[in-house]
């Protein structure tokens, strides 16, 4: 699962990016390729740091989240996402605007974020519109596809409107149906602003916040230079600076965590001498489903599977004692999948 961090040229994004990752990649004019730069990143799991100490495996495996940083478009078109960066966009499951919370490093003009995701807002709806239309035109000259005709008129009412669609509700079949049309606005978004140091404890203003809760998209704040020192430091040390600048933990966890939220994502856990790992799954996944996620023969086998609340095995403390207490039980094929069941499955192949 692909997380894209976009934005405007000067927001930021390279540094939100080398913040999040540990990397060093070229920030600024993004380099002479204009080829996204592309890092793994480790979602944090308390309940993975817990279950590690209980069973001290030989391995501890965290759910990922892979971040590509687009390009941003050239300096000289500021406001402006050119055609290559919408291309590549598309090859993204979700999207991270990174919105400049501070002046302008080059001409020094006060920040508005509420003005840079508006416009960016309407680059998507845009870039989607000429899309939509263009396979109209070809449309008309079809027979048998009036179906997805009328899918596509309700997507252009919605863009000429002004409305992402990302706000429209569409049944299960439409978004099979447009899934490969590469629309953007249709990407679940995250918006974060990166603040100056002075700012780093402060929450997004309310008005701001107000723009984001009536469009429904979530949003944060974060100084994405600070965050590069945060990750540079040892645990007692980064505990001393964040206590100096007022905060409680860093914006890393909490960025990395609300990112694998958009992609609706969750994490089933799996347990033992051997492992404790963290599995991400889409919501709604079935039990079967979720089983091909370790291995291809343990769904095609599937028998059942035992499963175990975090909350229920944490508080009674092992797995013996869920077992006298009725809280391990045994699921079917289409048992759904919830975040943070303990899983062990019984398969025969």
């Amino acid at each position: 699962m692909k997380v894209g961090i976009v934005g405007f040229p000067q927001a930021g994004k390279t540094t939100v990016f080398n913040a999040l990752t540990g990397l060093h990649a070229a920030v600024g004019a993004y380099g002479d390729s204009g080829k996204p730069n592309l890092g793994t990143i480790k979602v944090p799991d308390e309940r993975i740091d817990r279950l590690s100490g209980i069973f001290s495996p030989r391995k501890t495996t965290y759910a990922e989240v892979v971040f590509v940083d687009f390009p941003g478009g050239s300096e000289r078109s500021a406001g402006v996402l050119d055609q290559a960066t919408l291309v590549q966009m598309r090859d993204a499951d979700a999207l991270v605007q990174v919105v400049r919370g501070f002046p302008d490093p080059v001409t020094q003009d006060a920040a508005d974020p509420a003005r840079d995701i508006e416009t960016f807002k309407n680059e998507l709806v845009l870039a989607d519109l000429a899309i939509v239309e263009k396979r109209l035109e070809r449309l008309r000259k079809e027979k048998g596809k009036e179906q997805e005709a009328d899918l596509l008129q309700r997507c252009q009412s919605a863009l000429e409107a002004e409305k992402p669609l990302r706000r429209v509700e569409f049944a299960a079949a439409d978004e099979r149906a447009l899934s490969g049309f590469g629309l953007l606005s249709r990407l679940p978004l995250l918006v974060v602003v990166n603040v100056p140091e002075a700012a780093v404890a402060e929450p997004l203003p309310d008005a701001l916040r107000g723009r984001l809760d009536a469009d429904a998209v979530p949003g944060l704040a974060l100084c994405a230079q600070i965050e590069m020192e945060i990750a540079a430091l040892d645990d007692d040390d980064r505990k001393a600076f964040l206590a100096d600048l007022g905060l409680r933990e860093s914006a890393r966890a909490r960025f990395v965590q609300a990112a694998y939220a958009l992609l609706d994502l969750i994490s089933f856990l799996t347990t033992g001498e051997d492992e404790v790992r963290a599995w991400p799954i889409r919501r709604g996944t079935t039990a079967v489903r979720a089983a091909g996620k370790i291995h291809s023969d343990i769904e095609r086998g599937f028998i059942r599977a035992e499963v175990v609340a975090y909350a229920d095995f944490v508080q009674l403390g092992s797995e013996a004692k869920c077992r006298e207490a009725g809280k391990l039980r045994l699921e079917g094929k289409e048992y759904v999948v919830q975040d943070g069941d303990i899983i062990h499955y019984r398969f025969n192949v």
